[in-house]
């Protein structure tokens, strides 16, 4: 097959040419659309699951449709550390500039949008951060408290309450949530409760390992009730054998049955592999029906490439101590590991293995579903570490 015209996108957020199986989500979404165009509330979202199952695929198709219906969005990435909290912080001030400008190209009368204008600029001052000129004379801006919840909560409360009168909404996007410092994530939920509370227009939607709800538990008790928190795994079959053929069928080329549904199997239904397999099948193929031997193939090379990309990129980010609580941790087995059982298999202390625990988590390498418990955030992590220790 000419590579020039593979259909199949292996990579980290890039939108597949068919997008299967994330209905449900996606009709979610819909409505809470659907609900703001008639002047109703609805709730929040979160998307978590584990890395490669298509979370940021997702959030940035929900981030359109919110578009294409005339909400102000902001979308960003959070990350950890200093100039993660900086990061933050600079992408949400621009991010509530460039959105009101998009307003000011959409909006019928001037007034709504120096109110909303003069809002953001207070707040932009408010968090240190420089923004685009809003053509705003400084005497109008209403002075900031430098209390960061209590700024964001006076911005978002005057775009919604111009945003309200139209039934449009104020969305921000927020990929890898998690990693958001703990006083941005606290004043994020505490003006999403207030929103509420005052049956204004506000709705974060955020992406993240399956950690984030209990993150979002721990900085606001309230915080897990408040949001439609959706998992995002393992496509159903039906959806993974789709997600093979029907990229294939833009350019008129066909799986067989045996050859699809084998590789639906060793793919285990995750959209990243998914991808990464398509891509060598397409690769490998000679003719159509593409058949089961060059599935066979194509799944030898995936897992190839998989290795020196996307589980390679993880495992070298760990210190040689923390390959070691991996490798323990693929010994052990299962999905939900016991810390005691790594600790038996290494012969050391639990709580010695504290500060490796903690520094694994720290990295996106792991997570823990619940206490004493982890998991790797990454599907099949323990058969790539199988390999390199055969």
């Amino acid at each position: 097959m000419d590579d020039a015209l593979n259909p199949y996108t292996p990579g980290s957020g890039i939108v597949p040419t068919v997008l299967t199986g994330r209905e449900r989500d996606l009709h979610a979404f819909d409505n809470l659309v659907k609900r703001v165009q008639n002047g109703l509330l609805g709730r929040p979202m979160l998307l978590v699951g584990l890395r490669g199952v298509g979370k940021t695929v997702l959030l940035n198709q929900l981030k359109r449709k919110a578009d294409q219906a005339d909400w102000l969005t902001i979308k960003f990435e959070a990350s950890q550390g200093a100039r993660g909290r900086e990061g933050a912080r600079r992408a949400l001030a621009q991010g509530l500039a460039k959105a009101s400008l998009r307003y000011r190209t959409k909006a019928k009368v001037s007034e709504g949008f120096h109110f909303i204008a003069a809002a953001v600029k207070s707040f932009s001052l408010s968090v240190g951060q420089s923004i685009i000129d809003l053509g705003v004379e400084v005497g109008d801006i209403p002075p900031a408290t430098g209390n960061l919840e209590l700024d964001l909560h006076d911005v978002i409360e005057a775009i919604t309450t111009t945003l309200l009168k139209e039934d449009k909404a104020l969305g921000i996007f927020i990929d890898e949530m998690q990693d958001l410092d703990e006083e941005l994530l606290e004043a994020l939920i505490s003006a999403q409760h207030e929103a509420a509370q005052l049956g204004l227009p506000f709705y974060i939607i955020g992406a993240g390992l399956p950690s984030l709800p209990g993150i979002l538990a721990e900085s606001r008790s309230y915080a897990e009730r408040m949001f439609e928190v959706h998992q995002i795994g393992r496509l159903e079959m039906y959806a993974a054998v789709a997600a093979f053929r029907e990229p294939a069928r833009t350019q008129n080329v066909e799986f067989d049955d045996e050859a699809v549904e084998y590789l639906a199997n060793v793919s285990g239904q995750y959209p990243y592999f998914i991808q990464e397999f398509g891509a060598q099948m397409w690769r490998t193929a000679r003719t159509s029906p593409m058949d089961s031997d060059a599935a066979r193939r194509a799944a030898r090379l995936g897992i190839e490439q998989l290795d020196r990309g996307f589980f390679q990129a993880r495992w070298d980010r760990a210190t040689p101590a923390e390959r070691d609580y991996l490798t323990a941790m693929a010994k052990v087995g299962g999905e939900e590991i016991s810390s005691k059982d790594i600790a038996d298999i290494l012969g050391k202390d639990t709580k010695k293995l504290g500060p490796v625990r903690a520094k694994l988590i720290s990295k996106g390498l792991i997570y823990a579903p619940e206490h004493g418990r982890v998991s790797y955030t990454v599907p099949n992590f323990d058969d790539f570490i199988a390999r390199q220790n055969g």
